[in-house]
């Protein structure tokens, strides 16, 4: 396979890979790591623990996964220490993948249900709050990403009813719930910032998703070539087998 010309790797950060993984979020890591290197796109992952400084203006693409609220008010402290440095990043057009918890994390704030507020980045205007029961279940939205309509399937289960404020929903919803059940947006897009409640990991499933994540990436290091297709037939077929279970049409 023709290796694709950069000159350095792409550096992919995962932040508090130890506390935000819930179901399976760490496979959208997995996900793009392994589309360049199966493209012979030089990689490099770098996780970023609990107390551990990182630039994030030195990264090309980060990802925050989900977490439980105890999760969430364990790291939240050491997350807002990271807020200017990583607003900066994302102004200098840093690449985020957010989903569940960490997607609530770069908003204003999150009301537990006990009350709690745990305070947010603010990086993206919403704010999000508990309800009395959970939004649970298979879910899909309508997206576009590089001018391209694309329907993602995934998986979502929270708490949280996420409220936009100056900022553009990631998708319409049309299967599940979305940010509130209510208002039928899903996650949130900001610059190079993309906020989900999809799990399944979502990008495994999405391959033109992780694509799309990728080619951002690529083109602020300097890459002007398009991906190459890679065979998906295994990632459509769970495509398709969600949309079925959906009743929504494949496409």
């Amino acid at each position: 396979m023709k290796v694709m010309a950069l000159k350095e790797p792409l550096v992919l950060g995962h932040l508090y890979p130890e506390l935000l993984n819930l179901y399976g979020d760490r496979g959208n890591v997995t996900a793009i790591v392994r589309r360049c290197q199966w493209r012979g796109l030089p990689v490099v992952l770098r996780q970023v623990h609990l107390g551990e400084w990182a630039d994030f203006r030195q990264f090309d693409l980060l990802f925050i996964g989900g977490g439980s609220d105890r999760e969430m008010a364990a790291c939240s402290a050491d997350f807002l220490r990271r807020a200017e440095n990583l607003g900066k990043a994302v102004e200098g057009g840093l690449v985020v993948l957010a989903v569940c918890g960490g997607y609530q994390l770069l908003g204003h704030y999150y009301q537990t249900a006990g009350g709690k507020t745990v305070t947010g980045l603010g990086i993206l205007d919403f704010y999000t709050v508990a309800g009395n029961r959970r939004l649970v279940g298979n879910a899909a939205a309508d997206v576009r990403l590089g001018g391209v309509r694309v329907r993602l399937a995934g998986f979502e289960n929270h708490l949280g009813r996420t409220y936009l404020g100056r900022v553009e929903p990631l998708g319409k919803v049309v299967f599940g719930h979305g940010n509130n059940g209510l208002d039928g947006t899903e996650g949130a897009r900001y610059k190079n910032v993309f906020c989900t409640y999809l799990h399944g990991p979502v990008l495994p499933k999405n391959p033109a998703f992780s694509d799309h994540l990728i080619e951002l990436a690529a083109g602020r290091k300097g890459l002007a070539e398009t991906l190459g297709p890679l065979d998906d037939g295994l990632e459509h077929a769970a495509r398709r087998a969600a949309f079925k279970l959906m009743g929504l049409k494949f496409w």
